[in-house]
């Protein structure tokens, strides 16, 4: 199993970041490590001092697929979860500066708290899939797929034509505008349609 990452896959997120658009994905990985199920408390790590929250779509890839076209893509998976992609955004900075690659602000033990999974013929259409982060009972994010860059059908696409994509496979696909950090004693709430999937503290 593997997890496959999008950044900046919003417009209003990449300009809050004063990054550019992309013009096709920006796909970083992660480790099974990473994952922080069943509402697990996230603990906050000692080597950085400014970890922000980003809330995902995430989708479960349901069977092998390379170099799929785009139009097939929908058949590729069954299944639609919500995350969120915790960055430590001081350690990203320093990497950013120096030209290095920064999974090590992306991709930390506990960095992607991930919901359970629900199949996606609860929703009439996934390009039309509301959700939403909430700290503290205060809605911090909220957005809908219609509004990728790269819909998820195109990122299945895409991803295939460099990785083989194989049945448990994950992909965060990126997160709408609104990041910012999270302290200690902080409770996040994420949703799909309004239904709470991700309930966890910050310790």
């Amino acid at each position: 199993m593997k997890i496959l990452a999008i950044g900046r896959n919003y417009i209003d997120h990449a300009k809050e970041l004063n990054n550019p658009v992309p013009v096709e994905p920006v796909v970083f990985s992660m480790p099974d490590s990473a994952l922080l199920r069943n509402n697990k408390d996230f603990y906050y790590p000692d080597f950085s001092k400014d970890i922000h929250y980003e809330v995902e779509l995430v989708v479960k890839i349901s069977r092998v697929g390379k170099c799929i076209p785009e139009e097939f893509a929908h058949r590729y998976y069954q299944e639609i979860g919500v995350g969120i992609d915790f960055t430590a955004r001081d350690i990203q900075a320093e990497c950013k500066k120096k030209g290095l690659p920064w999974e090590k602000a992306k991709a930390f033990d506990g960095a992607a708290p991930l919901s359970q999974f629900v199949d996606k013929s609860r929703f009439a259409n996934v390009n039309d899939i509301n959700f939403a982060l909430d700290i503290n009972g205060h809605r911090v994010q909220q957005g809908n797929s219609g509004d990728m860059i790269f819909s998820i059908d195109a990122l299945i696409s895409y991803l295939s034509r460099f990785f083989t994509l194989k049945m448990g496979d994950m992909i965060y696909t990126g997160t709408p505008v609104g990041v910012g950090p999270v302290k200690i004693g902080d409770r996040l709430q994420a949703s799909i349609e309004d239904e709470v999937m991700l309930d966890f503290a910050v310790k």
